[in-house]
């Protein structure tokens, strides 16, 4: 089939700065996060911090509309709104499946110990044998497992908040391979559980062990999704970061990993130099996984500058018929309690379109906003956000 039915297929790029939450969602309190507010609690606390270029899209009017206030006045440049999740959870695999159509009604399954049973399963399979299996972040884990597993080779498993089952082993005593291969066990015997997400958490050193760029995540298959529509019809769809292992690569075409923020934008600009068609979805994750999960607001707002700097040289390069979506999954606010993450809206910058956008009710606006552009049946959920 040529792509897109014989025609000429257009640009976009789907931007999620992950965990960049804009303020509590109005069913915060449910799941323990009323007052939540990643972005506007780090330039409270950090008021020196340098966002021109977000300052420029819209970033307080967002932060206006997530209060429930009227933005000041429009933004310097394109539209602004923000997303309310429908979708029962606060995690990237709902955020980024919502904001690709498939709004999750009943929520994956957490655990704070998994099941003997599931246990027994991936430990037959594998043929290995886990310390650990309880809650726990993942420095913390580390600092607790880390010696004796290195001491007698047994595989570290534990869990968090989120619906997760994660493994970890020091890179010299279980080789890559082998612990992704683990995984995939686990992935299989975890469907059933409704388990979100399998993660391999490698990591190197000795006595002070610290976690590596080889994580990789091994998600349930989604529900039929935009990016499968947009593949069927020929439109290339292009992942970067962890954009494939949260979709279990279903309706994804080509997948470039990043290994951290500043990688990640430097894929999203050779891709925008090289590519006159289709869409770059890009996942930049240094914000959650560095900074919101370890509650570090000064290198929160430290990454927010530094996408801020490369935002400045990249919008230029944007035509005026391209589509540029730049958002975010769910809130992980540094400044607040624990280390999860934190059920809040998110901003959703359109930095060449026009009109009001304003508050919307569900993130898979976003997933009919591209079957719009790309020229697709209209999405059976949200509504497009193009004027």
């Amino acid at each position: 089939m040529a792509p897109h039915g014989g025609l000429s297929v257009p640009r976009a790029l789907l931007l999620v700065l992950d965990s960049v939450g804009c303020g509590h969602a109005p069913d915060a309190a449910a799941y323990g996060d009323e007052g939540a507010n990643t972005l506007g609690h780090i330039l409270e606390q950090r008021p020196a911090t340098k966002l021109p270029t977000l300052k420029s899209i819209g970033l307080y009017q967002a932060l206006a509309l997530a209060r429930g206030e009227d933005p000041c006045s429009l933004p310097l440049q394109g539209a602004t709104g923000v997303l309310t999740e429908r979708s029962a959870g606060k995690d990237t695999t709902t955020g980024h499946w919502e904001l690709a159509g498939a709004v999750i009604e009943q929520a994956f399954a957490t655990f704070e110990k998994f099941p003997a049973e599931l246990v027994r399963a991936i430990e037959t399979e594998a043929d290995v044998e886990f310390i650990g299996n309880y809650a726990a972040s993942g420095t913390a884990i580390l600092e607790q497992l880390g010696g004796q597993h290195v001491a007698t080779g047994r595989p570290i498993l534990y869990t968090s908040a989120d619906s997760v089952l994660q493994i970890a082993a020091h890179e010299e005593v279980i080789p890559i391979e082998r612990l992704y291969d683990i995984c995939r066990v686990a992935r299989r015997h975890c469907d059933a559980w409704r388990i979100g997400r399998v993660i391999a958490r490698p990591f190197v050193g000795q006595g002070e062990f610290k976690r590596t760029s080889n994580r990789h995540d091994f998600s349930l298959v989604p529900p039929r999704t935009v990016l499968n529509a947009l593949a069927d019809s020929g439109v290339p769809v292009i992942g970067v970061g962890k954009i494939s292992d949260i979709f279990a690569a279903s309706g994804i075409s080509e997948s470039l990993p990043s290994k951290s923020n500043a990688d990640g934008m430097a894929v999203i600009d050779r891709l925008w130099d090289e590519r006159k068609d289709g869409l770059i979805f890009a996942n930049l994750v240094d914000f959650d996984m560095l900074f919101g999960h370890r509650r570090d607001v000064d290198g929160y707002a430290r990454a927010l500058e530094e996408f801020d700097q490369w935002l400045a040289v990249f919008l230029p390069k944007i035509a005026a018929d391209d589509l540029v979506l730049i958002t975010a999954d769910h809130g992980n606010d540094p400044s607040y309690r624990g280390t999860d993450h934190t059920r809040e809206r998110v901003p959703i910058f359109m930095p060449n379109a026009t009109g009001a956008i304003g508050v919307r009710d569900t993130y898979a606006d976003v997933a009919a906003t591209l079957a719009d552009y790309f020229s697709l049946a209209p999405w059976p959920v949200g509504r497009t956000l193009r004027s």
